[in-house]
């Protein structure tokens, strides 16, 4: 009775009264089932959605609308969205952009939770997180239909109501719904799935208006032509290898199941090269599936840069200086310390970083924790009123006590995965080397105390890695947490558990690729890349993994300057991107191939030539590259940079 409790919503009156409007919705989808030929034996869509729509951008203008479905085949449920064909919102989203958001064959059996979101005033709309952390962007239903499509779901798979958030549903959870709540809100590992996967040979839609689109599900379990898959060398320490190693499984499940139900018949308007991919067996898409990928890299013809690349960087990128050195620091100081011309210095620190003797004095500038304009004394004043603020918020989890923590879940989750995290971070570095480090302490104390000052977000896998570099050049406890919580101000939608931020940036990351390097662009499109998941690493730690300990810190600065854009890391991508080229086009590289030369790269780029090749992209992109990248993508500052001279107010919020 206690079992059957937990599984119930009939307390839910949303799902309640969705019962006989879920009824009506499968009946209608079962009618049309039974008339179509277009299904293989044994598929139902048992919910149906037309209108359900996907932002790409913050703008209510930008959108994508297409239809959402259930499908039953066998014993499993799966989740499709396909995008209507030639119609669009906005000029700015092109066709391409409406295959990269598809949705295609998600099983419910890899799908962990469910959000709903029913604000006052707006439209409802859901989020669906995959059981490895993924999420989808939010789907918005602008005509209703979300008590219904719960209500399908329900009917198929076991549908449990968060005990912590009534607003999150979980799915398949079998053991204590409690003890997985934390998980399903926090999303330490979340990304936002541009296209899950793309397929660009499975979809077809008619000319109407209604768009009948053919939806890709199997039943069978994908086979993986035997390959094994290579892991990281640590992968429990490396959080991208983990989520994007799952991602690739994903998409490869998609392709090798994609064109092999619900196929479309000759009159749902295919071209004649359609309908004869439309009409292929199972068996020879099969046979042919087993023979994707060759063991041998073969090299192709490869469509020529049409920037011309190194002559480009040669012409616009400048040649790196060296570091700002004691004396020089001095030039841009007056009497009293304040710095004297701001862009200038920034300029500076652009095209040759900072010696690290004195890196703690600048990068507390340059991160925002002191002004420009404060002073030698003011900057010893600020630093004692935030050590005491610092002491105050870091009171509040040092005072719990063992018998409230057991009641504390989501303490005691965040920091059982602070501490995990923390000792395995850096520790190859004498700074956090060795059995009870200080250091690694005082890693754990920082991040644990920012759960506190910014409940909200908490603590995701990767802050550490974040606020390693910062405590080690800040050397001070307090001067260290504040330094994160300024570069998190930044960086923080990268960890939100929609994660927009991340959203946003691959979603800019592609249109830079396309106006820069079409061919390449399109060779991605061609080969399921679309949604430029693989430089996800790069995006969430700033190329920390990519880099040594150094590098990683001079290229930090030069990002924080924000001399030549504020999204000067996606400039970056592009580099490594366009320096690659020839051997990822060459080599005919799929999704999976790419995601492990992707990862393989760490400790082999060339710090600085790619900074003089993304000066050079930004400077040739210009204003048509700014307006490729959506208003407050990260890592933008937020409207009000006082962060930390006008928030005492906020900070017991």
């Amino acid at each position: 009775m206690q079992e059957a409790e937990l599984h119930d919503l009939s307390d839910d009156a949303d799902y309640a009264a969705s019962q006989q409007q879920g009824s009506a919705s499968i009946m209608r989808c079962d009618s049309g089932k039974k008339s179509s030929s277009s299904e293989p034996e044994g598929a139902q869509i048992v919910y149906l959605k037309d209108n359900v729509t996907i932002h790409p951008t913050q703008f209510a203008s930008e959108r994508i609308s297409g239809r959402l479905k259930l499908i039953k085949q066998g014993s499993s449920l799966f989740m499709t969205w396909i995008p209507y064909k030639g119609q669009s919102t906005n000029a700015r989203l092109s066709e391409k952009d409406r295959n990269l958001y598809t949705i295609r064959a998600v099983p419910f059996a890899d799908v962990r939770s469910i959000r709903r979101h029913t604000p006052a005033l707006g439209w409802q709309y859901i989020i669906v997180v995959l059981s490895f952390g993924l999420a989808f962007p939010p789907l918005y239903f602008y005509n209703g239909g979300v008590r219904e499509f719960l209500a399908t779901v329900k009917q198929h798979v076991l549908l449990v109501r968060s005990a912590e958030d009534a607003n999150v549903f979980l799915v398949n959870d079998f053991q204590n719904p409690l003890q997985r709540t934390l998980s399903s809100l926090e999303l330490p590992r979340a990304v936002s799935i541009a296209s899950v996967p793309s397929t660009p040979v499975s979809v077809g839609e008619s000319s109407s208006q209604q768009n009948e689109e053919r939806t890709d599900v199997s039943a069978s379990i994908p086979q993986y032509n035997g390959r094994q898959r290579q892991k990281g060398h640590d992968p429990a320490r490396d959080i991208s290898i983990q989520v994007l190693e799952k991602f690739s499984l994903v998409t490869k499940f998609a392709r090798e199941t994609t064109s092999q139900l619900f196929r479309e018949t000759h009159s749902n308007g295919f071209g004649p090269l359609e309908r004869r991919n439309s009409n292929q067996s199972a068996l020879d898409y099969s046979h042919k599936s087993s023979e994707y990928k060759e063991d041998v890299p073969v090299q192709s013809p490869v469509d020529p840069d049409p920037l011309e690349f190194d002559k480009l960087s040669l012409v616009w990128g400048k040649p790196r200086q060296p570091p700002l050195g004691l004396e020089e620091w001095a030039t841009f100081l007056d009497s009293e310390g304040r710095v004297v011309d701001p862009k200038a210095l920034r300029k500076r620190i652009f095209y040759g970083g900072v010696e690290h003797k004195f890196r703690k004095e600048v990068w507390a500038i340059l991160l925002g924790y002191h002004s420009y304009e404060s002073t030698y004394a003011e900057r010893e004043y600020q630093k004692s009123i935030k050590k005491t603020e610092y002491e105050t918020i870091k009171n509040q989890w040092q005072s719990i006590s063992p018998g409230q923590a057991k009641r504390f879940t989501k303490f005691r989750e965040r920091k059982g995965l602070i501490e995990k995290d923390v000792v395995r971070t850096d520790r190859s570095l004498s700074f956090y080397d060795g059995d009870d480090n200080p250091n690694v302490n005082l890693l754990r104390d920082i991040l644990l105390t920012y759960s506190f000052y910014n409940f909200d977000l908490g603590y995701c896998q990767g802050m550490s890695d974040l606020l390693s570099p910062i405590l080690f050049v800040m050397e001070d406890e307090s001067e260290s947490f504040w330094c994160f919580v300024a570069l998190m101000e930044r960086l923080g939608p990268n960890f939100n558990r929609d994660q927009n931020g991340m959203h946003s940036q691959l979603f800019a990351l592609s249109k830079l690729v396309e106006m820069l390097d079409r061919p390449l662009h399109k060779y991605f499109e061609q080969n399921d890349c679309l949604n430029y998941f693989f430089c996800f690493r790069w995006i969430l730690l700033q190329f920390k993994r990519e880099l040594e300990y150094e590098q990683t810190m001079r290229l930090w600065e030069v990002l924080w300057t924000h001399y030549l854009s504020e999204h000067l890391h996606l400039y970056v991508c592009v580099a490594i991107l366009k320096r690659y080229r020839g051997k990822i086009m060459g080599e005919q590289m799929d999704f999976d191939t790419l995601l492990k030369f992707i990862n393989e790269l760490s400790g082999q780029i060339e710090l600085d030539a790619i900074l003089r090749d993304a000066e050079a992209l930004c400077i040739c992109a210009g204003e048509n590259g700014a307006a490729c990248i959506p208003p407050g993508t990260p890592p933008s500052l937020p409207v009000d940079n006082g962060l930390f001279y006008s928030q005492q107010d906020d900070e017991v919020l």
